[in-house]
C-alpha cells in the first residue's frame, strides 16, 4: 500500500497553530494507515487538543494477539520515522497488553482487547472530539 501524505508532512517547529495541527493531522493520518495496514481493530481518533496540553490526537486501536500488538507499533513507528517523525517515548512494547507510542502531538494506544475494555481510555478522554479517521 502506498504511504499517503508522507511526503507533505509540514516541519514540526511551525510557529503557526494552524500548521502544527496540519502537522499533527498528517501524522495521524500516516498512523492510521499503518494501524490499518496490519488489520488493527476499532480505531479511534479522538481530538483532545482543546482539552489537553498533552498532545493534539490520541490515536486508540486493538490488536488480536501479541504479535499483532507488536506488528502494528512497528509499523507506525517505521512509517512515521519515514516522514521524519521520532518518538519521543516507546512504552509497554515487550509484554504488548497496552503499547504507548508518543509522537509528540500524537499519541498511538494499541491494546490487547482486554486490557482496552479495562482502561477504556475512550470514556476518560470522553471530553476530547471523537473524530472519523477518514474525516481528518
Amino acid at each position: 500500500m502506498t504511504d499517503r501524505n508522507e511526503k507533505n508532512l509540514v516541519p514540526e517547529n511551525e510557529q503557526n497553530p494552524a500548521e502544527g495541527k496540519e502537522h499533527s493531522a498528517a501524522l495521524a493520518r500516516l498512523a492510521i494507515t499503518a494501524l490499518e495496514d496490519k488489520k488493527a481493530e476499532d480505531i479511534r481518533l479522538i481530538d483532545i487538543g482543546e482539552v489537553s496540553v498533552l498532545a493534539d490526537y490520541f490515536i486508540i486501536a486493538s490488536g488480536n494477539n501479541r504479535t499483532q500488538v507488536q506488528a502494528m507499533a512497528d509499523e507506525v513507528e517505521q512509517r512515521l520515522g519515514r516522514a521524519g517523525a521520532t518518538p519521543r517515548q516507546i512504552e509497554g512494547y515487550q509484554s504488548a497488553n497496552w503499547v504507548l507510542l508518543d509522537f509528540g502531538d500524537v499519541i498511538i494506544h494499541i491494546f490487547d482487547a482486554q486490557n482496552r475494555l479495562f482502561y477504556d481510555l475512550e470514556r476518560i478522554w470522553k471530553d476530547g472530539t471523537q473524530i472519523d479517521p477518514d474525516q481528518l
